[in-house]
């Protein structure tokens, strides 16, 4: 019962629950639909009136109770439905009823007020004499809002309704509830299935009760009256009078007379003060079908007329009226006019929509063809284009009659959205080359953004040295044009690959940008080098600088109307947060991101890959292999190149953690290729740590030290701190990885130190996970170097394979051998245990020998880590953190002999095991990451089953949500 309703019942309910209280009388008006009924319904249902006699009585069917049940001396509730049907003589009895209400009786009269046959009299003329014992209230259900409307969806309707679906359900409907339950019926028998998409509610049609009920009510008027609810109908709004009338063509008093006859039989409303149209605005269409075509033809022709008076224009709903009223010139005119209007507003989507259909209409003139295909290209580019605008502009650039002109703008802005909006990459940079030779002699400012374009190195291909040459020419062409926006689009692009090269110079471009022009074409130039400068220094580290840029550049795209760059700026956000440990709620917000854009994936790849590495992290492999491969929107091969190089990293690590070795240094040789071919060093980042371990892992230490020795020499001097982290982490993994085959202790020490510089290195950034992690790898190294135990593949695998069951926390390590995790590292994925490292650094059997110095520190320093892990919710890496430790701990700091009772509750090892079971790894891959054996993982898990009452490790997942 919602709040309005349940405040109408209490009177009632108090009155009939205490005999000694007046007769109620309760008015209940609505529109038809309005759930009068249904009211009436809860009514007779009221807990705690069993006592009291139900007379119902619906009014125009069969005349109502016989007489003496209108004078009844026990309490008694009376339901009067359909008053509004009654004729003199039931309207009479029912009066008498009504006065002769008793102390503990109630009655509640429904009815629809505007077909009432005296206007507010619901029991007729003269009103009646109330008694002045007798208690009158008046009740108007009010409409289902847009979340009532969404449960109502959601209890019939299987699929789940979008946002937008919700909305259009309750402006259609107006929240009638019988309209909104009978659409819903429509739909949900709709075949193709339903999908929850506004596209389908708006085009299911006008329900069939709805569509008698007015249609019924215009047939009721007179002829001469029609053409005032026609007007509505075609204007499809409410509108005023004089403009309704006008529509209607009746003239001023004719037009008056209907108007007022429609509005006494309900045939129209007034919904809005001096507004008239339809109480329910999908009635609009049903009327609109049943006019005849040339009358139809003639009302659209005046609704454009009188639309056209209004200011301002809204030229979109005129080009409709002209197009309905078969005037093809004045038509396209107005949707010339509509789409620049919607354009320089930054309604750039609107506009797409509006010129997508005008050009797909066959017979279209070439000329207006000519003028209309660009303006689509333009707002598609700097908004957000749909698959039909590509195919529309696909279409029209083959067309052979074009000015040489407009096809090569058609090509410059079709180039661009392959590359930028659809991963296309190969389209896309051949049509920008097509584009800049076009318009170099005739559009030299076009020609200089396409060059533009081709000099972002951020799409795979071409390397360095061909995107230099490209912003030359691209400068060139721009100062001869003289144009200012195509000079700031040079500019943008200048900043751009600067600052992608880690040039110091980038900073000093980036604030000659014009950020204050007032001109919308150079305010969006502006923007996008901004958005982009910003994006290229967040993945050099320079976050706090970034953070500047990313404002300002998110600020002028929203004030410009660029949504591609607002996008844009979002998915350099997300990246941001991912590396600087703000995750909480960041999941949510990469879903988010996702669903925004599920027609266009390319354009939150950004989401999808940070979403898979934070599903990496917290140990949900299988969700994070599906992110981290766009779930399957698009190969990762399109992916911009620093976002594959990121993506790829953390997908070895995903596979080095599986013990895939090999198919992880495959991947780890095909992703640093196109690195590699690219040459901008920078971007090796968040690939290198994890190709050198691959590549080391799987006995190509020759890649290994390539990768290396490459990634040194690219980088050189530049001013790049991510980078130059990830080299000195690149050089330790290096270093742990040989040194079971040198010197092992003394390379193990060197592999410490260098990921202790690491370490440093990333916490002045900050990145907190990557510190950790490398943190935890010098930790691992100095654990190793000073335990006594023999190197070599014998001595112990390092996924723990094979391990002895473990003890509890604090016990020590079991009585077999416990390995150490190969260097795990990386802050592009959350840590799958690194897996078998040809030459592994091995556990000792037990705790270390006190005497080692530098054990206590690197405990420590273990112990901080874990606590890192789990503060920033890193579920896997944090247990993988705990296993280490429990396997080093001295003896002194074991818990005192005996073993607690757990026998209700789950112990911190079954817990942990439980976890990440319900997270998604397998017992291989727990047993690997907890240095356990499968055997031990499957014998926690069972327990943890047994103790939580779980069916299943689905069900254990939700039974885990209530364990404390």
């Amino acid at each position: 019962m919602n709040e309005t309703r349940g405040s109408a019942l209490r009177p009632l309910a108090r009155v009939l629950t205490d005999g000694r209280t007046g007769p109620v009388l309760l008015f209940v008006e609505g529109a038809a639909g309005t759930g009068k009924s249904h009211l009436l319904q809860e009514l007779a249902d009221l807990p705690g009136t069993a006592e009291t006699v139900r007379v119902r009585w619906r009014c125009g069917t069969d005349g109502g109770p016989p007489d003496e049940d209108a004078h009844r001396r026990v309490p008694t509730l009376w339901l009067v439905d359909d008053v509004h049907r009654a004729d003199e003589a039931e309207l009479r009895r029912l009066r008498r009823a009504l006065e002769a209400l008793e102390p503990g009786s109630a009655a509640a009269v429904a009815y629809r007020p505007e077909e009432l046959p005296a206007p507010g009299l619901p029991l007729g003329a003269p009103p009646l004499t109330y008694p002045s014992r007798l208690t009158v209230l008046r009740h108007r259900p009010a409409p289902w809002d847009e979340e009532r409307v969404r449960r109502a969806a959601a209890e019939a309707l299987e699929a789940d309704c979008t946002d937008e679906a919700v909305r259009r359900l309750r402006e259609l409907t107006g929240g009638v509830p019988r309209v909104v339950v009978d659409l819903l019926a429509v739909l949900g028998e709709r075949h193709p299935p339903f999908t929850g998409t506004a596209a389908e509610v708006e085009a299911v049609g006008v329900p069939a009760r709805l569509a008698e009920l007015v249609l019924s009510r215009t047939h009721a008027l007179p002829p001469a009256h029609r053409p005032v609810v026609w007007a509505a109908a075609v204007l499809g709004e409410p509108a005023g009078r004089d403009e309704l009338i006008a529509v209607s063509g009746l003239g001023a008093a004719a037009g008056g007379d209907a108007l007022l006859r429609a509005l006494e039989t309900a045939a129209l409303a007034e919904p809005a003060e001096g507004r008239y149209g339809f109480a329910v605005p999908l009635a609009a269409p049903a009327v609109r079908a049943c006019v005849p075509g040339p009358v139809r033809q003639d009302l659209h022709g005046r609704a454009a007329r009188a639309l056209g008076r209004r200011q301002p224009v809204p030229w979109a709903d005129v080009a409709e009226h002209h197009r309905a009223a078969g005037d093809t010139r004045r038509w396209l005119g107005a949707v010339e006019r509509a789409a620049e209007s919607a354009a320089a507003s930054g309604r750039h989507e609107q506009a797409v929509a509006l010129l997508e259909r005008t050009l797909a209409t066959p017979g279209l003139p070439p000329r207006s063809r000519a003028r209309l295909a660009p303006l689509l290209a333009r707002s598609a580019v700097t908004g957000l284009r749909s698959d039909r605008t590509v195919e529309v502009l696909a279409q029209i650039v083959r067309d052979a009659s074009l000015p040489p002109a407009v096809r090569g703008e058609l090509r410059l802005d079709l180039g661009l959205m392959l590359c930028n909006q659809m991963g296309r990459f190969p389209e896309g940079w051949r049509m920008l080359e097509i584009a800049a030779a076009e318009l170099r002699e005739v559009r030299p400012g076009l020609a200089a953004r396409a060059m533009t374009a081709l000099s972002s190195p951020y799409w795979p291909g071409s390397s360095l040295d061909v995107h230099r040459r490209w912003l030359a020419e691209a400068t060139a062409a721009a100062d001869v044009s003289g144009d200012e926006p195509m000079r700031t689009a040079v500019l943008a692009g200048r900043a751009g690959l600067a600052m992608s090269c880690a040039d110091p110079g980038a900073w000093e471009l980036a604030k000659e940008l014009p950020a204050e022009d007032t001109d919308p074409a150079c305010a969006r130039q502006a923007a996008r080098g901004l958005c982009n400068t910003a994006d290229f220094a967040v993945w050099l580290g320079f976050y706090e600088r970034a953070e500047d840029l990313l404002a300002a550049g998110s600020d002028l795209s929203a004030r410009s109307g660029a949504p591609y760059m607002e996008y844009n700026a979002l998915g350099t956000r997300l990246l941001q947060e991912w590396w600087t440990g703000r995750w909480p709620g960041l999941a949510e917000r990469c879903e988010d991101f996702v669903a925004a854009t599920a027609d266009m994936p390319f354009i939150a790849s950004d989401a999808y890959v940070v979403r898979g590495l934070l599903a990496v992290a917290q140990g949900d492999w299988g969700e994070a292999m599906s992110w981290l491969s766009q779930r399957g929107t698009f190969g990762t091969e399109k992916l911009p190149v620093p976002l594959g190089a990121t993506a790829a990293g953390g997908m070895i690590r995903l596979a080095l953690a599986r013990q895939e070795v090999e198919a992880a240094a495959e991947q780890a040789r095909a992703a640093w290729a196109v690195v590699a071919g690219k040459g901008v060093w920078p971007w090796a980042a968040e690939l290198a740590p994890w190709a050198v371990e691959a590549l080391s892992r799987a006995g190509d230490g020759a890649a290994a030290h390539a990768v290396v020795r490459d990634f040194s020499r690219g980088l050189g001097r530049s001013d790049a701190p991510a980078a130059r982290a990830a080299l000195i982490w690149s050089r330790a993994v290096l270093a742990e990885t040989e040194a079971p085959d040198r010197e092992p202790r003394d390379g193990l020490l060197r592999a410490a130190e260098l990921y202790r510089q690491a370490a440093a290195a990333y916490a002045e950034l900050p990145r907190p996970y990557t510190r950790a992690l490398t943190a935890e790898g010098a930790a691992r190294c100095v654990l190793a170097a000073d335990s006594d135990v023999g190197t070599g593949p014998d001595a112990g695998s390092v996924t723990g394979a094979g391990a002895e069951p473990d003890t509890e926390p604090g016990t020590g390590a079991g009585s077999g051998a416990s390995p150490v995790p190969a260097a795990d590292h990386g802050d592009t994925t959350a840590s799958p245990a690194p897996t078998s490292n040809p030459n592994p650094t091995p556990i000792p059997d037990s705790a270390p020998a006190p005497d080692h110095p530098a054990t206590p520190a690197a405990i420590a320093e273990l112990e901080d880590c874990a606590r890192s892990f789990t503060e920033l919710g890193a579920v896997w890496d944090a247990a993988r953190a705990r296993a280490l430790l429990r396997t080093r701990l001295p003896a002194r700091k074991g818990r005192p002999p005996g073993r607690p009772s757990h026998a209700d509750e789950l112990s911190p090892r079954e817990a942990e095991v439980a976890q990440l079971a319900v997270s998604g790894l397998t017992n291989r891959e727990i047993a690997a990451t907890l240095h356990l054996s499968p055997r031990t993982v499957e014998q926690h898990i069972a327990r943890a089953m047994r103790k939580t009452g779980a069916l299943s490790r689905r069900d254990l997942a939700h039974r885990l949500g209530g364990t404390p």
